[in-house]
């Protein structure tokens, strides 16, 4: 997201301007029949795609009419705070002429297309305007510097046609910039709903944003219900924010998004986008990724709670991190690379599913001055590895740029010849065709300070694929072993980047061989599976009569059935049956975590996919509140439940550790849950201390969820 601003800097003088040529944006909104029939893309598995992230406003300028006018606008992009032209007709012109095709991309990720403010803000003497699309006012209506509605609607029909997925980032953390002591400043945050204004910053009597200042990061409660730096920060406690997401959201599914990009999930209540992922789920299921930020070194147990619980997955900083750590500011060696990739497939359950990626808007870009191959090699690395590799707009061209907003310079050029964009262009197809670069497991098979090679198996396909980062050491390879079968495989890179060919005896041993500094080379088998194997699911949560997609190999053409733990599928709630995908509606069975498996129409049983979220039914947000609840050093406070989503009154799955500083405070404690709608639970809270738990007394706390919206309940501690 935007990280520019500081919550100190408000008080400085800021002049805003607004333009008229902006005011009256296109409103009309298609129909959901507007939209193609895009049943040939999977909008819930991403792990065979590559993502190229696009900031909307920095990548091409296909129609100059929509520009901004005056101080708005920096014409060749000179002030890059400014607007520079970028629009969806730029992004459609590319798609046409076959520049994505033609690097194998297949999915496109690009800015926040919501309407947001038109002002100028001017930050010590900086004029800054909302290019980024992170500013927003009106999440219903495009912002028009874009494009209208029909031109996104166009956007994503020229997609689709050319087999390429649309992502939209999503920032329903925030607003825009605004001071709760100067109305005037900027917009002063507002929030409208298709045109009608529901509230701004100031006089919030209803109690659309937070009033709790701004958060300095000292805890993960103090970045969720503070300020995000002056950013007006959205109350989704609240009825009406509540259904104004969900209703949002809706318009850009019906227009046929196929993912979303969630901003700054750390920074909202994750009971909250755990019941709006149930929505999603229930309505259109699409991939959907957020952003948990994660500086080097860093690894927060509540990132990976998040990942494995909310039902969305994550842009994967401890992968981008590393990989940087490497590749660019060589910090650490490829034993530091083995262990990162080690460490996040223990932690990660759905590690396919985590977007990789080696830069973006909100970091240095890669490049760092005549460091090229290095660039190359990390591309190839997370081009090869497991998730989903994002690609950021101008890395394939070696565009550079420290700090924002220079690393987000103006698209420099639109080469196909350069050796990154053939990188791309060589591996990023293998992703569809090789199912152990999409979805197979990783052995470090060779290993020292420079040279990692490493093995990626799905059944019996096979991709192995060795770097040499070393700048001036050839590394003599002996000893190496592999899964490929016995032949003489040649470079998928054909030598762009020094590999070369090896032969594997039938013992699955390689002959030694040189791989020169600076070298990568990927060889690689492709097998046609006769056993079922899963490689992925999509969504990670639902209800059941909701629809999972299941990728992976070897189904067969013969319809066979799934199971959910012990529970089958009948054979009316098998959608779809191919070899490579299908598609169910989710059975009746107990709620709670299920693994998914396969039972092919040879009655051959696949792997366990570990684990789909069967929850108790419609989600609602709901605030638990215990007073009086005192403990002692090194206790915190936890609930549990009559329902999965609870924990099942099982102390080790409790929601928790309470939060006790802004909502409420000690000895009150309070969280945000996602529990079942129009439900009756039975509570209690406990104390924990480690594994030690001790439970409060008396009859169970009972609580009618409400139907829709989100509830609130306030009880005390019972001795």
């Amino acid at each position: 997201m935007k990280r520019m601003i500081k919550k100190s800097i408000i008080t400085l003088l800021a002049t805003t301007f607004l333009f008229a040529a902006w005011l009256a944006p296109t409103i009309a909104v298609p129909s959901a029949s507007a939209a193609p029939d895009t049943s040939v893309l999977n909008k819930q598995g991403f792990s065979t795609d590559v993502i190229y992230q696009i900031v909307t406003d920095r990548f091409a300028d296909g129609d100059a009419s929509n520009n901004p006018s005056g101080a708005a606008f920096s014409s060749g992009c000179t002030n890059l705070k400014l607007y520079c032209g970028g629009d969806w007709q730029g992004i459609i012109d590319k798609i046409t002429d076959g520049y994505f095709t033609g690097m194998g991309i297949s999915a496109l990720w690009i800015s926040q297309p919501v309407e947001n403010i038109y002002s100028i803000i001017n930050y010590s003497g900086v004029n800054n305007t909302a290019y980024h699309g992170y500013w927003a006012r009106d999440f219903k209506r495009t912002n028009p510097a874009f494009g209208s509605m029909a031109d996104f609607q166009e956007l994503v029909n020229t997609a689709h046609a050319h087999n390429i997925k649309i992502i939209i980032d999503f920032a329903p953390n925030h607003t825009s910039p605004a001071s709760e002591t100067e109305p005037s400043f900027a917009e002063n945050g507002r929030l409208y709903d298709n045109g009608s204004l529901i509230a701004g910053y100031s006089g919030d009597t209803n109690g659309i944003f937070h009033h709790n200042l701004g958060t300095d990061f000292s805890s993960l409660e103090d970045g969720i219900y503070r300020n995000l730096y002056d950013l007006a920060d959205i109350n989704h406690h609240n009825d009406k924010t509540d259904a104004y997401f969900k209703e949002a959201i809706k318009l850009w599914l019906d227009m046929g998004i196929d993912g979303i990009r969630v901003d700054a999930v750390k920074h909202m209540p994750q009971g909250w986008q755990k019941n709006w992922m149930a929505y999603l789920s229930e309505y259109k299921p699409v991939f959907t990724f957020g952003e948990w930020f994660l500086g080097v070194g860093e690894n927060d147990p509540q990132n990976t709670r998040f990942a494995n619980e909310s039902g969305m997955s994550l842009l994967d900083f401890r992968f981008g991190q590393k990989v940087r750590d490497v590749f660019r500011d060589n910090t650490d060696n490829m034993y530091g690379l083995n262990s990162m990739l080690s460490e996040t497939a223990a932690d990660y359950t759905h590690i396919h599913d985590q977007v990789t990626f080696i830069d973006n808007h909100d970091m240095d870009r890669f490049k760092l001055g005549n460091n090229n191959r290095r660039l190359e090699q990390a591309l190839a690395f997370t081009l090869t590895s497991r998730g989903v590799p994002a690609i950021y707009y101008g890395t394939e061209q070696y565009m550079a740029g420290n700090g924002d907003p220079a690393n987000r310079s103006f698209m420099n050029s639109f080469s196909t010849a350069g050796t990154a964009y053939q990188v791309i262009s060589k591996l990023a197809p293998l992703r569809k065709s090789n199912p152990a670069i999409a979805y197979g497991s990783t052995q470090e098979r060779w290993i020292n300070n420079d040279v990692y090679i490493y093995e990626r198996k799905f059944g019996s396909s096979t991709a192995l694929i060795a770097i040499n980062r070393s700048e001036t050491g050839t590394a003599a390879v002996t000893g190496l072993q592999t899964s490929l079968p016995a032949g003489n495989y040649a470079d998928e890179l054909g030598g762009l980047l020094d590999g070369g060919s090896i032969t594997v005896n039938a013992t699955g041993a390689v002959a030694a061989f040189s791989l020169p500094a600076g070298a990568t080379a990927v060889w690689q088998f492709a097998a046609d599976e006769t056993s079922p194997i899963i490689g992925n699911i999509g969504p990670d949560l639902g209800t059941a009569g909701s629809t999972l997609t299941i990728d992976g190999r070897g189904f067969g053409a013969a319809k066979g059935t799934v199971f959910f733990g012990t529970t089958a599928v009948t054979d009316s709630q098998i959608l779809q049956w191919e070899d490579s995908q299908i598609q169910v509606i989710v059975p009746a069975a107990a709620p709670g975590k299920h693994d998914v498996t396969v039972r092919s129409g040879s009655s051959v049983n696949s792997n366990s996919y570990t684990s789909f979220n069967l929850l108790t039914g419609q989600q609602v947000s709901v605030r638990f509140i215990v007073n009086q609840a005192s403990t002692v050093y090194g206790e915190n406070v936890y609930l549990t439940g009559n329902v999965a989503e609870l924990g099942s009154w099982d102390p080790n799955k409790a929601i928790g550790p309470l939060f006790n500083q802004i909502i409420a405070a000690y000895p009150s404690w309070y969280y945000d849950v996602s529990v079942p709608a129009g439900t009756e639970l039975q509570f209690k809270f406990i104390k924990k201390n480690g594994t030690a738990a001790s439970w409060e007394g008396g009859a169970n706390h009972s609580y009618i969820t409400p139907t829709s919206g989100v509830g609130t309940i306030v009880v005390d501690w019972q001795p």
